[in-house]
């Protein structure tokens, strides 16, 4: 079975003193638990900070990074590279929706960033999801159309993943993200998240082989809870999530890791 993952995207927030309060509470209450893997993913200020705090901590516990640049070095003013990034953390969040649309990265761009991440020794969290906000369905458990899952998700996808070898792609985790769901407090059904994994599943399975798919961990993401966490860790292709406010909030994320560890006991 593939160990399950929760990723805590703390995005831009939390001062120095608030991020050392929720990485001591994190790592204490988690001391016991089995079969999963966990990485924080804090503002890059408080990287150094927090690995010395991991430095005790059990050692399922990670520290991964929102993002990186592809050049290594250079005139690339607020940047930081996966040269910078190397031997700090395991894990770089890349493709975040957030980043597709605030500052417009393309697909060009993310794989970029994949294989720069690749090559300095990272492990890539590549997030692919509907960039279509859904108006006309019911709220929270709207469905994109097929066609939609296929021109963004599997498009995402395979782009993302552009001249990434079967020897490095089993480093990769997909994170689906559908844009409607995240932050807005309806999350996708587990049934459904299942599904477009499903998809994710054959689209690799396709490209790298049966061994190869079955391998890869592919997260769901989008309003996550400790009230809604068994819809999504009891899905057999869904290995585990991609957390943001949930982790900003040491019982909230706590819970959903307890969750997730629970499913992959059996």
């Amino acid at each position: 079975m593939r160990k399950g993952l929760i990723i805590g995207n703390w995005k831009m927030n939390t001062t120095f003193s608030e991020a050392v309060v929720l990485t001591n509470q994190i790592k204490l209450k988690l001391e016991d638990l089995e079969g999963i893997e966990v990485a924080l993913c804090p503002p890059y200020l408080w990287l150094y900070p927090i690995a010395d705090l991991l430095e005790h901590a059990p050692s399922f516990i990670k520290l991964g990074a929102q993002n990186l640049y592809f050049e290594d070095e250079g005139a690339f003013t607020g940047e930081i590279s996966g040269k910078m990034l190397k031997g700090l953390v395991k894990y770089v969040i890349v493709g975040h929706s957030e980043r597709r649309e605030h500052f417009k990265e393309d697909d060009k761009v993310i794989n970029n960033k994949v294989r720069a991440a690749l090559e300095w020794g990272l492990w890539p969290i590549l997030a692919v999801g509907e960039l279509k906000k859904m108006h006309e369905a019911p709220k929270g458990r709207g469905r994109p159309t097929s066609t939609e899952v296929r021109g963004n998700v599997l498009r995402q996808l395979e782009e993302g993943l552009e001249r990434v070898s079967k020897e490095d792609v089993g480093k990769i985790t997909i994170a689906y993200e559908p844009v409607w769901a995240i932050g807005t407090g309806e999350p996708a059904t587990g049934a459904y998240a299942n599904q477009v994994c499903q998809n994710i599943r054959q689209s690799l399975k396709r490209k790298y082989g049966y061994s190869a798919s079955e391998n890869i961990r592919i997260l769901y993401g989008g309003s996550v809870k400790p009230d809604n966490i068994a819809e999504f860790a009891l899905q057999p292709d869904i290995d585990g999530v991609l957390a943001g406010g949930a982790s900003l909030k040491a019982r909230e994320f706590i819970a959903i890791c307890q969750a997730v560890a629970e499913k992959h006991l059996f």
